[in-house]
């Protein structure tokens, strides 16, 4: 449905995005993660026809997303990292500029939206917390029903029932076999909807991974709590991976091997016990840092 093959965009800073390639099958919701400044955002605007690149070509059902965006953009579903609005508008009034450019007469989804995320949209923008303006955002991706949707961190200044009323929306389009990419650095977003996940670092893609391999790399780690100072060393010693974070409190990180690890402890003097599940975020900066080591 999206195709990305060899994007380069090189600002003056020398800054950018460098043979960026990748795809978004059809009824699949990709994620798109790394840190700010990474090239995210620049990979959005291109795929919307909003930038030129200095190389490549990004296709959306085969068409030219630069020759021919005004035409897709009917089939898309845009929200932005960073919303333009007209401030001196009323929610409405916007809602209402955006629907005639698109030629949109049947408001019914308009309104369940609004509805489902209680968006007074009568008061002027200008005047709308960013909560409140991320809903319109949100109201304006998505009132027209399009086949695919291209989402630049859109839970962003959301409360969490908010968020949490976007994340079962997103399901429900999934559901339709909707396309979807979907920026962010929420990792708990991205390990409930997406199907791969591709991860940018320094304007280049330096891995696609299908997301259930990447939970099947996670691993879980154990703080610890002990009265003897050399049980750190003893730990290292059983060829465990040890991290010590004061004298007495030492975190353990392993795979499955809970034989060995419960072994290892029997000898310790532990005072204390809790499990740390890893986060898909500790294990995206676990590889991220892998990345790094190995350039």
């Amino acid at each position: 449905m999206i195709k990305i093959d060899n994007l380069t965009q090189i600002y003056p800073s020398g800054k950018g995005i460098f043979n960026v390639s990748f795809e978004v099958k059809k009824g699949e919701v990709f994620g798109y993660l790394g840190p700010n400044g990474a090239g995210k955002t620049t990979t959005i605007r291109n795929i919307l026809g909003f930038s030129n690149a200095n190389e490549g070509i990004v296709t959306i059902k085969g068409i030219d997303c630069r020759l021919k965006s005004a035409v897709l953009q009917k089939s898309i579903g845009y929200l932005p990292g960073e919303i333009a609005f007209f401030d001196n508008m009323t929610g409405v009034q916007f809602l209402n500029f955006l629907c005639e450019m698109k030629n949109l007469k049947d408001l019914s989804k308009r309104k369940e939206l609004i509805d489902l995320f209680e968006l007074d949209a009568t008061g002027r923008i200008k005047k709308m917390s960013k909560g409140m303006k991320q809903k319109l955002g949100i109201v304006a991706a998505f009132m027209h029903d399009p086949e695919i949707f291209i989402l630049d961190e859109p839970t962003s200044g959301l409360d969490p029932l908010m968020q949490n009323k976007f994340m079962k929306l997103l399901a429900e389009e999934k559901k339709k076999g909707k396309t979807i990419l979907m920026s962010s650095h929420i990792f708990e977003e991205v390990d409930k909807i997406c199907d791969r996940v591709g991860i940018i670092k320094e304007g280049k893609i330096v891995a696609i991974e299908d997301i259930v391999s990447l939970k099947a790399m996670k691993t879980e780690s154990f703080m610890l709590r002990t009265s003897d100072m050399n049980d750190y060393d003893l730990l290292l010693s059983e060829n465990l991976e040890v991290e010590k974070i004061n004298g007495s409190t030492l975190i353990v990180t392993m795979k499955d091997d809970y034989a060995h690890l419960f072994s290892a402890l029997s000898k310790c003097h532990i005072t204390s016990f809790e499990v740390k599940e890893q986060s898909l975020e500790d294990l995206f900066m676990k590889y991220y840092g892998k990345v790094v080591a190995n350039e």
